[in-house]
C-alpha cells in the first residue's frame, strides 16, 4: 500500500519527485526548436508525396550544394586517426586550438587577441548558455534584441537572469533602436546582445552603426555580447565588421564558431573570446567565471579541437566564395518570390546570415487567425515548414530560411503563394 508517511513494514513512502521545474517551463516557452517542432507535427504524412520544404531552421548541411569544406573534413579525419586527441580537454580548450582562434580573430582587429582570452565551447549555443549563466548575479538584467535568437531568453530564464527586449527597426534595415536601449537600461543592466550578421532579420550592421552601439554601451557601463556565428556571411552592400573593432570603446565578448561558415553545425565547435584590449572583462573576473562554468559543463569534442588550427588555416577562399555565392543566389530567389505573394511583405532584402523576416497581412486572408495558424495550415496543406514570428517575439511575422537547395526553396515559396491565394479573401 502506498503511503505518504515514513513507511512501516509493507508500506511504500509517497514518491517525492515529479514536480516540474518552473524555470524550465519558462525557458521552454522561449524555445525556437519547440515552436518549429510543433509546426512539423502539422505535416500531413499520408497524403502528400512532395518533399517537405524546410524553410524554418538554418541547417544547410543536408543539401549537396552546401557540403562541408574538404579541408575541414580532412583535418577532422586526420586528427581522429592520429590518436593524439582521445583525451579529456582542459576547461578552456586545448592550447593550439585556442591560439588558432585568437590568431583567426586578430586578423581583423586593430589589436591582438590573447589565447588566454579564448574559451572553446560545444558550439555557439553552448557559448550563449555560458554567458547567460555567468551574468546571472542577483538582480542583474541583460538587454536582448527583438526579433532575436530565442535561446538567449531561454538560457537567461533558466539561470534566473532578467531579460528585457529592445527593438530592431524594420524600416531602418533592422538597426538597433539605441534610444530604446538607453530607456530600458538601469543600474542593474550588465550587457546587451547583438547578432551580426543577423539571425533572424538577414541584415548586416555598418561600421558606423556598430560604433554607435559601442558608444551606447560605454555610456551605460555595460558589455556588448556580439554573436558572430554568421561572420562573413555578408553578400550585400555592407561588409562584415567584427564588433571587437570597437573593443577599446566598450568591452566586447565575441561569440563565434565553425557551424555556419564551414557548413558543419553538427560538429559543435564554438568559442567565446574577450575582444577587450583594455582588459576590463579580465579585471572584472568575467573570463574567470566563463572558465569556471566550462569546468562544470560539457566539452567540445577533443579531436575537432585538434583539427581546428588546420580548419581555420587551410580552408581555401574558393570554398567560401562558392558557398556565399549559393547563399546569395538563394537570398535573391527568396526575396523575389516573396514579392509575388500579396499577403507577405519583406521590409528589407536579406544581405547576410541565412534568414529573412517577413510580415503577414492577415486582413487579406480568410480563416487564418495568426502567424502560428498560418504556419500550421501551410505545413498541413503544402508540406512547407516556416517558423512563426511569435516564437521570436514578433506576432504575425514569419522567419524564413533560404539556406536550402535553391530549387526546393523556389518550389516551397511557390507552394506558399498557392496557399495564400487559396486562403485569400475574395475581392468584391
Amino acid at each position: 500500500m502506498e503511503s505518504g508517511g515514513a513507511g512501516g513494514e509493507g508500506e511504500t513512502a509517497g514518491w517525492r519527485f515529479g514536480a516540474a521545474n518552473p524555470a524550465l517551463a519558462v525557458a521552454g516557452s522561449q524555445s525556437i526548436r519547440a515552436a518549429v517542432t510543433r509546426i512539423y507535427r502539422c505535416l500531413d504524412g499520408s497524403g502528400d508525396a512532395r518533399p517537405v520544404a524546410p524553410l524554418a531552421h538554418g541547417d544547410p548541411s543536408a543539401f549537396a550544394c552546401f557540403r562541408a569544406a574538404p579541408a575541414a573534413t580532412d583535418a577532422v579525419a586526420a586528427a581522429a586517426a592520429s590518436g593524439k586527441y582521445n583525451h579529456y580537454s582542459p576547461a578552456v580548450g586545448i592550447a593550439p586550438a585556442c591560439s588558432a582562434v585568437a590568431a583567426h580573430l586578430s586578423r581583423e582587429l586593430p589589436y591582438a587577441v590573447s589565447p588566454a582570452d579564448v574559451v572553446l565551447t560545444a558550439g555557439c549555443n553552448h557559448a550563449v548558455e555560458i554567458m547567460m549563466s555567468v551574468l546571472a548575479s542577483p538582480g542583474a538584467n541583460v538587454l536582448l534584441p527583438r526579433p532575436g535568437y530565442p535561446l538567449y531568453a531561454s538560457r537567461a530564464a533558466l539561470s534566473g537572469l532578467e531579460f528585457r527586449h529592445f527593438d530592431l527597426l524594420p524600416d531602418s534595415e533592422w538597426e538597433v533602436d539605441l534610444a530604446g536601449v538607453e530607456a530600458l537600461a538601469d543600474a542593474n543592466t550588465v550587457a546587451m546582445v547583438i547578432v551580426n550578421p543577423n539571425n533572424p532579420c538577414g541584415c548586416v550592421y555598418s561600421r558606423d552603426h556598430l560604433a554607435k552601439i559601442a558608444e551606447t554601451a560605454r555610456k551605460l557601463g555595460i558589455m556588448v555580447i556580439s554573436d558572430e556565428v554568421y561572420d562573413h556571411f555578408a553578400f550585400g552592400s555592407k561588409p562584415f565588421v567584427p564588433m571587437g573593432v570597437f573593443g577599446d570603446v566598450a568591452p566586447v565578448m565575441t561569440l563565434g564558431g565553425i557551424s555556419k561558415r564551414w557548413m558543419v553545425p553538427g560538429w559543435r565547435l564554438g568559442w567565446i573570446a574577450a575582444t577587450d584590449p583594455n582588459g576590463i572583462l579580465r579585471n572584472k573576473k568575467i573570463i574567470d567565471s566563463v572558465i569556471d562554468y566550462r569546468a562544470i559543463s560539457v566539452d567540445p569534442v577533443t579531436f575537432v579541437q585538434g583539427a581546428l588550427p588546420d580548419i581555420l588555416a587551410k580552408t581555401d577562399d574558393a570554398f567560401f566564395t562558392n558557398a556565399l555565392g549559393v547563399v546569395k543566389k538563394a537570398a535573391e530567389i527568396c526575396y523575389e518570390k516573396l514579392k509575388e505573394i500579396d499577403c507577405i511583405t519583406c521590409p528589407h532584402k536579406p544581405e547576410g546570415s541565412m534568414f529573412v523576416m517577413a510580415k503577414l497581412d492577415l486582413s487579406s486572408l480568410d480563416g487564418i487567425e495568426d502567424d502560428v495558424d498560418f504556419c500550421s495550415k501551410l505545413a498541413k496543406e503544402e508540406s512547407v515548414v516556416i517558423c512563426p514570428g511569435s516564437g521570436l517575439g514578433m506576432k504575425n511575422w514569419l522567419r524564413i530560411t533560404f539556406a536550402v537547395d535553391p530549387q526546393l526553396l523556389e518550389d516551397g515559396l511557390e507552394r506558399t503563394k498557392c496557399f495564400c491565394k487559396r486562403h485569400g479573401k475574395i475581392k468584391e
